[in-house]
């Protein structure tokens, strides 16, 4: 069987979004575009000045957004009139289609905030769709266990535990992972897809070949393959992610990513004429 090997280790670089939010963007700097990802967004500080002024009232179209909540809590309020407060563990994930006006706001003025964004591409037949949501609330998030590991599925399948996202276009897996020391974690991807590992906490060696340390806020871009080996040199945690590419031309603009030039400047005009919302 085909062993998955590192491709890429990268060290996200420090960023800023929304009202100034302190965040580290790996995906979205280089890579650019990880098919079907297009960007990937760590945020976390236990200073209330580095995220408390959020990510105010802002549009998406053509993408589909992940929102992962470690630690903290978010209140989100968009367009078509959701509303609703993420907590720790929970997963909001939206698929913003033809175009959706939100925001996301800390809903505490003290202690630590520490999530995750990714951002996922949709083929185009699917840009201009209705924006739907999927909660994962974290009480009823489907997790396998054992003495070596603890797997929150948010997207796939590991053993037993499944997650609720199904039917999706990329085929997507969303673990995340905590190994304890010294234990390993094997899993067969499929062949067909782009996978990542976001190394949160601790230190892991990936597959037999000899490569650089990788320990803390890392992204490691996977080789394709079959198998995933990994191996923890301390009690470590990780994302690992994988979604089939969507093999399009894309053109993106801010928030807005779709297939032509004239689609994203068709997005900037709706919205500045006010029929952005369908």
């Amino acid at each position: 069987m085909n062993l998955i090997e590192i491709d890429k280790i990268i060290n996200p670089i420090q960023a800023s979004d929304g009202a100034g939010v302190k965040l580290k963007r790996s995906i979205g700097v280089e890579p650019n575009y990880f098919d079907p990802f297009l960007m990937l967004d760590e945020f976390g500080s236990e200073n209330k000045d580095d995220y408390v002024a959020g990510f105010p009232p802002h549009p998406h179209r053509g993408i589909e957004t992940v929102t992962y909540m470690l630690q903290g809590e978010f209140e989100h309020e968009d367009s078509t009139g959701a509303k609703g407060r993420m907590s720790s563990g929970d997963v909001q994930w939206m698929k913003t289609g033809s175009g959706i006006i939100h925001s996301e706001m800390p809903a505490m003025s003290e202690g630590r905030l520490h999530g995750f964004q990714l951002w996922i591409n949709m083929p185009a037949k699917f840009k201009m769709s209705k924006p739907e949501y999927i909660y994962i609330d974290s009480e009823k998030m489907s997790i396998y266990k054992d003495t070596d590991k603890q797997v929150k599925v948010i997207a796939g399948k590991f053993e037993n535990a499944e997650g609720p996202v199904k039917g999706h276009n990329i085929e997507p897996i969303y673990f995340d992972i905590e190994l304890n020391k010294k234990k390993e974690f094997n899993f067969k991807l499929p062949s067909t897809h782009n996978s990542f590992i976001y190394l949160i906490r601790g230190e892991i060696t990936i597959g037999e070949k000899q490569h650089e340390k990788v320990k803390d806020s890392t992204l490691i871009l996977l080789s394709k393959g079959e198998m995933l080996k990994v191996k923890s040199n301390t009690d470590t945690k990780f994302l690992l992610i994988s979604g089939k590419p969507i093999n399009e031309k894309i053109a993106r603009g801010g928030p807005f990513v779709m297939n032509t030039k004239d689609e994203i400047l068709k997005a900037v005009q709706d919205y500045h004429n006010g029929t952005f919302v369908k």
